[in-house]
């Protein structure tokens, strides 16, 4: 069968990007390497699948892209928030918005993401080819000719859209093939770094409290600079932390990972969480006093969980040294005073960050310039356009990442399916 578009990776982007090309008239063909798609999609946000975030600014929107925002107005303003939740919402899926205008199905299942984008997809009669591995792109003269597959077959359209994502989770089929052809055919590749992932810290108690969470932590940074002070590297910033058994995760440590990992070269980076970034360490104190006072004989550890999260009882008495059982009643000022400070600055010390293997996303991919980001189409062949993971674009957790790839897929499929028309 001769097809009109086809359509390499059966992520989100693949599968937006096939869906909307049949949408508009195109024969599309989706070749997928796994068994099944949507692999990575599955197992998004832990199962629950952030799809978007409702910042509908988008200014303010794009801003979280940092240098590569100029690039990304022209397919936003074509496909932006509000257009995919219209998208979701019209077919069906209902949506909820949570911390941070993170936005998720009210199923709590990334496979109510999926079975819309599979229910678009089949709207448009797209053909899908799961378990079949691309050997590469055969390209002359400016054009893609045709998409060479392992088994020795060339499957030929008018139109390709590439969709392979980067190298996050590489479980799931992202191994960076895409990246490996597009360099064999004269594309500029800027190296595949992980990035938004969990940091591993040496201390003990910090490994004890592995699945508990924190909504509203602050965090700051510092290392030591060559005369030995302590200095800050990073701004403060609050949010959600996950503790685990290497370490830190969470989306505020997650989506400052990349700025600690340019650090790490550099020295030991020391980590400061405040359990109590509301209050000032004169209001710690008094609530301290005024525990201590209403509990004169309980056991230290019974009463902490009144002045800080219960969980981090023990962790605070390791890092201060006083034994649990001690009673209340003859707690020290010094040892009183010592609870606050290191409620306001608990120490812990960064030792790496975990890889691809762990990443939420990859930076690297094809660089922007080689891209018109106005058709998602490649500068250097008339016929082939690039989404997702694939290009060149940092962004952080909460929903960010899954818009881009429906945006650059939505529009890619669209202008794909102009190719035939124009024949």
């Amino acid at each position: 069968m001769q097809y009109d578009v086809i359509i390499i990776g059966g992520g989100p982007a693949g599968m937006m990007a096939a869906g909307r090309a049949a949408e508009c008239g195109a024969r599309a063909l989706l070749i997928e390497k796994n068994d099944s798609l949507g692999q990575k999609l599955l197992i998004t946000g832990g199962g629950r699948c952030n799809l978007t975030n409702a910042e509908f600014d988008i200014n303010i929107f794009l801003d979280k892209f940092k240098d590569t925002a100029k690039f990304l107005f022209s397919p936003f303003s074509r496909f932006g928030v509000q257009d995919t939740l219209d998208f979701f919402h019209k077919r069906n899926m209902p949506t909820k918005i949570e911390a941070e205008k993170r936005v998720f199905p009210v199923t709590d299942k990334a496979e109510s993401v999926f079975a819309v984008l599979k229910q678009y997809m089949n709207e448009g009669t797209v053909t899908v080819l799961p378990g079949t591995s691309v050997m590469g792109l055969s390209a002359r003269e400016g054009k893609v000719d045709g998409v060479l597959l392992k088994n020795g077959e060339k499957m030929e359209a008018h139109s390709y859209i590439l969709a392979t994502g980067g190298k996050s989770h590489p479980e799931t089929g992202s191994t960076g093939d895409g990246f490996r052809w597009l360099e064999g055919i004269g594309h500029t590749i800027i190296k595949s770094q992980a990035v938004l992932v969990p940091i591993t810290i040496r201390e003990k108690w910090v490994h004890a409290l592995s699945g508990v969470s924190l909504a509203d932590a602050k965090l700051s940074f510092f290392q030591n600079d060559t005369l030995g002070k302590r200095k800050k590297i990073l701004p403060s910033k609050k949010g959600k932390v996950l503790f685990t058994h290497f370490g830190l995760s969470g989306p505020l440590v997650l989506n400052m990972s990349k700025s600690i990992s340019e650090f790490l070269p550099y020295g030991e980076v020391v980590v400061s969480l405040d359990l109590l970034p509301e209050m000032d360490f004169g209001m710690i104190d008094r609530k301290l006093q005024e525990i201590f006072e209403q509990n004169k004989n309980k056991k230290i550890k019974n009463i902490l969980g009144e002045f800080a999260p219960a969980s981090f009882a023990s962790a605070l008495l390791e890092i201060v040294k006083i034994n649990g059982e001690k009673a209340v009643n003859v707690i020290s000022r010094e040892e009183r005073l010592s609870l606050g400070r290191t409620a306001k600055g608990m120490q812990m010390t960064v030792t790496g960050l975990l890889g691809a293997e762990k990443a939420i996303v990859t930076s690297g991919g094809v660089t922007l310039p080689e891209v018109d980001f106005k058709t998602m189409r490649s500068r250097l062949y008339s016929n082939l356009y690039l989404v997702g993971d694939i290009l060149n674009i940092d962004r952080p957790s909460g929903g960010y990442s899954l818009q881009l790839c429906f945006t650059t897929g939505y529009v890619a499929g669209e202008e794909a399916a102009k190719i035939k028309k124009a024949l």
